[in-house]
């Protein structure tokens, strides 16, 4: 198994640590005995911060928690309580919306960029990732050893010793830029009155982080805050059983050793043959069978660069959506409904719609649920790194082909500026190089090898509301340039290809803006909150 680093705690930071955290060496624990606003904020800082879960309480948590009344309390203990109601109701009645009423704070650390994409895939879960925009990789871990997962069948092989070498320089290539990077950037965005140094050195430093991510790995590690119900860890655990990666399938029993501690009544059913062990088994065939017998596709041809494709959509999808907004706002039948949108002229079409999505004052105004009548699906080629931002919408579907170096990659126009590339090409090129030979072999595990910078098709659906949600916060000026191309793009499809003119103009918080420290005024904006309070 991966070597897990563990820290360090001293004595008096134990008897506070096992008060509220399920295990204290392990990657994996849960939160307990703790208020929900501090379990919130402690994964809200947790995803900004380089400290594990547990060093963040004790630095910057417990000083503002009263700790007397919990010292009899030892949550490392697992749960031995008499679940006799529970049985009743949802094995002799079947009532699968009882796992729904019992929540788990799970902290999941030093988890592979592959891993998390598993882990943040379950709609009805919540989810805060270490964020590559305000964390260097630049730092190594307590071991010394650089922050990328190390696969025990990859390590036993042949390739071990050149997995860990072409690791380590990756990382190197990423430490030793990112300060020439930020030098450049400093220089040529001068610091200006208006703003403090923090707030100036906050803008710079993401930028810079923003311009280099693509050299780190997917092997990169990073941690994970994620907030669900008994169900929904339920389902991703019965899916991680089933995942190609060791990695993946490790990770779950780590994750069901804390769970059963907290909630163990409701995760009963994954161990039992025919409920839980069928089903892992059920999508393990599956996805084998369909592999095999879809093995021998190869690429398109015509896969070369980035883009976005509206490959679905539906022509008269205003049409449906007005339909939606006469029938929820009157007493008539659906098919009424259809035939008095039928007869409006395109005027009183566009009133009706105007009406409905009404002043929105700012982009969480959202109209209601009749935009979910029309949807869109697009095809997207981006580099894994907007590929990880995208990803994490959780009402949209979303479905990813393996990570390889096939597509290509781009240089970030900043590093070009900076004249970096050669060293940024010359790094992905052995990342490419290593991926190509372990492939063969280990065509899973080969994934770990490709850095972010490379490019991955996806496709992406979602109806008219979701999409107003995430063009209208992926556009944003703070936002990378990567994913704000792409938002940009969809509202551009959405408008011209698609005709959905009505649905393009409520989306009025789509921004086309040029910046340039993309970070400058949300950091402005963080530094007036911090005064206000």
């Amino acid at each position: 198994m991966h070597p897990y680093v563990a820290e360090e705690f001293s004595d008096a930071e134990i008897a506070v640590l096992r008060r509220y955290f399920t295990n204290l060496e392990g990657p994996v624990f849960a939160l307990v005995n703790l208020p929900e606003v501090v379990k919130g904020a402690l994964f809200a800082r947790y995803s900004r911060s380089s400290k594990s879960l547990r060093r963040l309480f004790l630095d910057e948590f417990v000083g503002d928690l009263e700790l007397d009344g919990d010292a009899g309390i030892d949550a490392t203990v697992g749960l031995e309580r008499a679940d006799d109601l529970y049985q009743k109701i949802f094995f002799e009645y079947g009532d699968d919306s009882v796992a729904q009423l019992g929540g788990v704070h799970l902290a999941c650390e030093q988890a592979s960029n592959l891993l998390t994409k598993v882990l943040e895939r379950g709609r009805l879960m919540s989810y805060l990732e270490q964020s590559t925009r305000y964390l260097g990789y630049d730092r190594r871990l307590g071991n010394g050893l650089y922050r990328f997962y190390r696969d025990n069948e990859l390590l036993e092989s042949r390739f071990g010793a050149r997995y860990i070498g072409e690791m380590d320089r990756m990382f190197d290539t990423y430490r030793e830029l990112l300060p020439v990077l930020t030098d450049w950037l400093a220089q040529k965005y001068p610091k200006t009155p208006e703003d403090t140094d923090f707030v100036y050195r906050q803008a710079i430093r993401a930028k810079a982080l923003d311009g280099l991510r693509g050299l780190l790995p997917a092997s990169a590690l990073s941690n994970l805050g994620i907030y669900a119900s008994g169900q929904a860890y339920e389902a991703l655990l019965l899916r991680m059983r089933a995942h190609p990666l060791p990695e993946v399938r490790e990770y779950a029993q780590m994750m069901l050793d804390e769970l059963v501690k907290v909630i163990p009544s409701f995760l009963k059913r994954l161990d039992v043959p025919e409920r839980g062990l069928a089903w892992t088994q059920y999508l393990a065939d599956t996805r084998s069978a369909t592999k095999t017998l879809l093995g021998d596709l190869e690429g398109d041809d015509d896969a070369a660069g980035e883009y976005v494709r509206l490959v679905a959509f539906d022509p008269a999808g205003e049409e449906r959506v007005l339909e939606a907004i006469v029938f929820a706002n009157s007493s008539i039948s659906h098919e009424r409904a259809r035939s008095l949108v039928a007869a409006m002229s395109f005027d009183e079409r566009r009133m009706v719609m105007a009406t409905y999505v009404g002043e929105r004052h700012n982009r969480r105004h959202r109209p209601g649920r009749a935009f979910e009548r029309t949807d869109y699906r697009f095809e997207v080629v981006s580099d894994y790194g907007a590929f990880r931002d995208l990803q994490r919408h959780r009402l949209l579907t979303i479905e990813w082909q393996s990570l390889t170096t096939d597509l290509g990659f781009d240089v970030p126009e900043v590093v070009e500026e900076a004249r970096l590339a050669d060293r940024y090409r010359e790094s992905l090129s052995r990342s490419a190089e290593l991926f190509e030979d372990v492939r063969h072999v280990f065509p899973n595990q080969a994934q770990y090898c490709v850095a972010l910078a490379f490019r991955i098709r996806y496709v992406m659906q979602m109806n008219a509301r979701e999409a107003m949600h995430l063009i209208e916060l992926r556009s944003g000026p703070q936002g990378h340039p990567s994913y704000r191309r792409i938002a940009h793009e969809m509202a551009r499809l959405i408008r011209e290809e698609a005709g959905h003119q009505a649905i393009s103009d409520a989306m009025r918080y789509v921004d086309f803006s040029d910046t340039d420290l993309e970070r400058l005024d949300a950091e402005r904006a963080a530094e007036r909150n911090r005064l206000n309070r």
